[in-house]
């Protein structure tokens, strides 16, 4: 990093710090920006040590292990401050704290005044502002209801613990919940024969031709409009090249595959097509229509009644490593990008979004909730353990969704208490309940959650920006601390529900194993270059993300006419069993070929030879 930086990246610094203007709302923070105006003032200067009595900003600043790096012997034995070193401490530390909004720069969007996120009319609208998240507007009233969920709760497992097999509290580790492993359901026997029957009806469908056929049903191809001043392409021609260049995008093939003799589409006409029509909002638009469209066809004596959860995980796709949002991951090992995909019940995905490794997976899981533009109205969402936190938890309730996750480490949680007094009112969890809620922090704080929970519905603050804010850094943010505080509380009504009933850890475990299958199928669809986002522009990835995303729900869309066209007779309806609806997805790919159309004439040379030519 130093000889890069050193050779490289240095050269910029200057123009840089002189074009930007960095400020913070908080005290603790200016040493940061102390020493940002320390660069300025060296800028110009050759000297490799900064002069003897110069005040340097260490406090605030550097981190323990970063302080023996920036001392040095010179030749006089003399110990001294490196000026390269401590720049990029310096410059480190500032990134950290632009990513939290701790500093924030002047003219800004993103990087703007954290002040600026939230609701300005707040004091003026507040009554529009509660009635939006469907909140009383007195914190005292906030609080009862949680006392008295949180002491049903209590009450419902504490009562049922005696006669509760799958769950016991254990002595050790000073109180564990042991819960054992759900039990295997009935094997449902017809949907191996079901998938065959597929099969044989439609063999080696080319995926290629699933995209076609949504097209040609619902017309997503219509949100594709030309953002040039105009366009020559009549409608027939277009539709061939956009559905091509989506192809090539969503399966990672590329452009110049796609365009091998195919009714004479060059590649240089996919690439005009690809510049001119296909941008970020369109795909999102056309998604959003296919997955609608989805909703829509679905037959109730099949696939049941509409649901309201969802299931969001995260896949990690390798990516070239100079840009911006590639990163190493500390979980799966090597370079790459993470997609975080909401996936309903029955396989249809209603949103995804392009992050890096290290970002946090629980403002994505609010970031897709909060956006998606679909008709399907989100109240559950599953999630495993890193989708979760109490910052979470705290959030979703003031959002109105509940959030229900797979936590790993379920032994080790403690259940929080309505009130100091009333730890003697539940015998059989005595080993497990910790301290009372601190009612007052959130009833001080409530106005101010509320308007950071308006701030992420109306957006005008991105979801990862407020909890970076609210990191786990000392000193806490009040109302990070209130939100930790009602975090707790609904996490320990949702511990109590979970623990107490089997059907609820059997309803999100099968959530979260719809999401997985859904991202067991982007390896079959995203082959093209081993699977890897070929490109460093920002730009470009997001594209071959949401053509993914397209290509796939446009899969589930034709799988789903498929399977109902095969069950609408009535001897295969009667064969179906209640397992085997409960197992029936349309996300199968057994009958499917993602692959290109390969010609073998044995009659046919190559013209290599004179002879022959």
């Amino acid at each position: 990093m130093r000889s890069s930086y050193l050779h490289h990246y240095r050269r910029m610094v200057p123009q840089l710090l002189s074009t930007l203007e960095f400020r913070s709302n908080n005290d603790m923070h200016r040493p940061v920006i102390s020493a940002l105006s320390l660069l300025k003032r060296y800028q110009h200067s050759n000297q490799r040590y900064y002069a003897i009595g110069e005040e340097l900003f260490i406090n605030g600043v550097l981190s323990k292990e970063q302080r023996r790096l920036i001392l040095e012997e010179d030749k006089d034995g003399q110990e001294r401050v490196n000026r390269a070193n401590y720049e990029i401490c310096v410059l480190q530390a500032l990134r950290d704290k632009l990513r939290s909004k701790e500093i924030w720069v002047v003219g800004a969007k993103r990087y703007c005044n954290p002040e600026e996120d939230l609701p300005q009319d707040f004091e003026v609208h507040r009554e529009t502002y509660y009635l939006a998240l469907g909140q009383p507007l007195d914190a005292l009233t906030f609080i009862s209801q949680l006392q008295q969920e949180m002491t049903q709760g209590l009450t419902m497992l504490d009562r049922a613990m005696p006669s509760n097999t799958k769950v016991k509290i254990q002595k050790k580790k000073n109180g564990w919940i042991s819960v054992s492993p759900l039990e295997a359901q009935p094997e449902p026997l017809n949907i191996l024969q079901l998938k065959r029957e597929i099969e044989r009806r439609w063999p080696l469908t080319s995926l290629l031709d699933m995209l076609k056929e949504a097209d040609l049903r619902i017309g997503f191809t219509n949100h594709f409009k030309n953002t040039g001043v105009r366009s020559n392409l009549d409608r027939e021609t277009l539709q061939r090249r956009l559905l091509l260049c989506l192809y090539g995008l969503g399966s990672n093939t590329g452009l110049k595959r796609m365009c091998g003799g195919i009714n004479s589409d060059l590649e240089y006409d996919l690439r005009y097509v690809k510049k001119h029509y296909i941008h970020r909002e369109h795909l999102r638009n056309a998604i959003a229509e296919v997955v609608n469209a989805t909703f829509n066809v679905r037959k109730v004596a099949i696939w049941g009644e509409g649901t309201t959860a969802c299931a969001s995980d995260s896949k990690k796709f390798g990516s070239w490593d100079q840009n911006l949002m590639t990163e190493w991951h500390i979980r799966y090992g090597g370079r790459g990008v993470m997609i975080y995909w909401h996936v309903e019940k029955k396989s249809a995905c209603i949103y995804s979004q392009l992050k890096t490794c290290s970002s946090s997976e629980v403002a994505a899981m609010i970031e897709g909730l909060l956006r998606h533009c679909t008709d399907m109205k989100v109240k559950k969402n599953y999630v495993d353990t890193h989708g979760q936190n109490e910052i979470a938890f705290g959030f979703c309730r003031l959002l109105g969704f509940e959030l229900m996750p797979r936590i790993k480490r379920i032994g080790s949680q403690k259940l929080y208490l309505p009130s100091a007094g009333q730890k003697q009112d539940f015998p059989n969890l005595q080993l497990v309940l910790t301290k009372a809620i601190d009612w007052e922090l959130i009833r001080q704080q409530y106005d101010q959650m509320i308007k950071y929970t308006t701030a992420l519905r109306l957006g005008t603050a991105e979801a990862d920006t407020i909890l970076k804010r609210f990191s786990r850094s000392s000193p806490q943010h009040p109302t990070q601390k209130a939100l930790s505080e009602l975090g707790r509380a609904v996490k320990t009504i949702f511990l109590c529900h979970y623990l107490n009933s089997e059907a609820l850890r059997r309803e999100i475990n099968e959530g979260l194993n719809v999401v997985e299958n859904w991202n067991s199928a982007n390896g079959f669809i995203f082959y093209g270059k081993n699977s890897e986002i070929a490109t460093n522009r920002l730009d470009e990835q997001e594209l071959s993300v949401l053509c993914l995303h397209l290509l796939q729900i446009s899969l589930v869309y034709i799988n789903t006419l498929m399977i109902q066209r095969v069950l609408a007779e009535a001897t295969w309806m009667k064969q179906m069993r209640k397992e085997d609806f409960r197992a029936l997805s349309p996300l199968i790919w057994l009958h499917v070929n993602p692959y290109g159309t390969f010609r073998l004439d044995m009659n046919e040379r190559l013209q290599i030879d004179a002879a022959n030519a």
